[in-house]
């Protein structure tokens, strides 16, 4: 065991690390419009649209990049999109009609996740493609369409089931999706809807990163288009959906050290990382360590575009060939739907210091402007350092690093924005904010909520634009200036 701080720094794109040296900007912005504060950077998220494409384009793949909406709430990140090449994945009638408002058409648009009749009408009204889930959604498609006169819908047959090689086991089970195995109902019932509906492909929804279980769903798919075309469809796309993944963390040795530290620590071999000595999914049951660690992998070798890459590259289970050289033979679109790994580094959530009080542990407690929901890192099991802006620069702390337990702006004793011991390079005062990097992606508002009618965080949008940093309201933002020129 070393008495060295257990840091957990962030991993910074050179964007976000140019905005936390604006440390007078952020101050400002925060003293205008409150704390919490959620700050985007919506060039990013084209930046990351191209490292995907980059990889489709790599493998000679045609196909889209849709933005799983649910995500982010952002109206900058959606509309920036709308000058990029990708196209959108709305999971709700609010996401579907944002998205219009925003400028995409329908026909960049899939409409995924369970959907009450009012979704799937403006869906099919709008001309979004159908991500369909079973029979009944087709169904109730096609008897939309007959209805109101509507051009045939577009749709996918999301899938679920898939064996994997080897033991054959399952992949792990989705409240979503057909079995595989039950693909011929599906079938059937496209072929009694043929005017109604156009199945364009197959795709899959799997709660894992496991690159096996999706190499075998993707295979499946690729079987599964054969059944299309024996029924004399024309099936031209393959949706792999999500899951790609994201680096939260600058270096490996700092993850592989926390997690073997935490184990030690739940052991009873060293003193408590954590508020309450709360374990992250272990526990010692008469000496023996029980459970499992129930965190993001915080730190990733391969992630997003690169992820995306390695499964393309990878052979088939059954067939031995890399699965992009199988999608390019059979001359199919490639379809993703990545939400966090789009949203990667696409913004930082701020909190100004209230108060730091002492304890009798000497692990002082710094009380922030937000609660546990506006920064849902720990919600996600994302485990990662702030980044401390201070409000007067000031020179550093002799002090030297410090070990401090953040809590929120709740009366609940629950309210604790990381349950963590977090290690800081310096004591920070109040009136300092701490920036928490990189939770566009589902830690930024996913969770917030009006509790004890405390405020949401609001949204700016910030981009650079002549060596100089501007920003607006995240819903007063276009992706042009003053003048109607394109920004970027």
């Amino acid at each position: 065991m070393s008495d060295d701080p257990l840091y957990l720094a962030p991993r910074l794109e050179p964007r976000t690390a140019a905005l936390l040296d604006s440390a007078p900007l952020l101050h400002t912005l925060v003293d205008a419009l409150g704390s919490p504060l959620n700050v985007l950077l919506p060039e990013q998220i084209a930046d990351n649209v191209r490292r995907f494409r980059s990889v489709l384009d790599r493998h000679r793949l045609a196909g889209r990049i849709f933005f799983a909406h649910k995500a982010n709430r952002s109206s900058s990140l959606v509309r920036r999109l709308t000058t990029t090449d990708a196209a959108l994945d709305a999971a709700s009638l609010g996401e579907l009609r944002h998205a219009l408002g925003s400028g995409f058409t329908g026909s960049r648009i899939m409409a995924t996740g369970p959907k009450d009749p009012e979704f799937l009408w403006l869906a099919a009204r709008s001309g979004a493609c159908l991500n369909a889930d079973g029979p009944a959604e087709l169904e109730d498609a096609a008897r939309l369409v007959r209805a109101h006169g509507l051009p045939r819908v577009r749709v996918l047959l999301r899938l679920s089931g898939f064996e994997t090689s080897g033991a054959r086991r399952l992949s792990r089970r989705s409240r979503f999706g057909t079995p595989v195995k039950s693909l011929h109902h599906l079938l059937d019932v496209l072929e009694r809807h043929r005017e109604e509906l156009e199945p364009i492909g197959v795709g899959y929804h799997l709660d894992t990163t496991s690159l096996d279980e999706k190499a075998a769903a993707l295979e499946g798919c690729l079987q599964a288009m054969e059944e299309l075309r024996i029924r004399g469809f024309q099936p031209r796309a393959i949706d792999v959906g999500g899951g790609f993944g994201v680096n939260y963390l600058a270096h490996a040795a700092q993850w592989e050290r926390y997690t073997t530290e935490l184990t030690g620590a739940v052991m009873g071999s060293r003193p408590p990382m954590t508020w309450g000595g709360h374990g992250y999914g272990l526990r010692t049951e008469n000496g023996t360590l029980k459970g499992a660690l129930s965190l993001y992998p915080a730190h990733r070798h391969t992630a997003g575009a690169a992820y995306l890459d390695d499964l393309l590259s990878r052979p088939a289970p059954s067939l031995g060939r890399p699965l992009g050289t199988l999608l390019l033979e059979s001359l199919y679109d490639l379809y993703v739907e990545p939400g966090r790994a789009l949203a990667d580094s696409c913004g930082l959530t701020l909190g100004r210091v209230l108060e730091v009080r002492p304890t009798d542990t000497g692990e002082p407690m710094v009380r922030l402007a937000m609660n546990a929901g506006d920064v849902g890192l720990e919600d996600h099991g994302v485990l990662m350092d702030p980044v401390v802006v201070p409000r007067d620069p000031g020179p550093p702390d002799p002090a030297g690093p410090v070990a401090v337990h953040l809590m929120g702006n709740l009366c609940l004793e629950a309210d604790l924005i990381t349950r963590r011991t977090v290690f800081l390079p310096r004591l920070p005062r109040s009136g300092d904010l701490l920036a928490f990097a990189n939770t566009a992606g589902y830690c930024m508002d996913f969770g917030a909520t009006h509790a004890q009618q405390q405020s949401m965080a609001r949204k700016v949008a910030v981009h650079e634009e002549a060596g100089q940093w501007r920003w607006c309201l995240d819903e007063e933002y276009w992706p042009f200036d003053r003048t109607g020129e394109p920004q970027g």
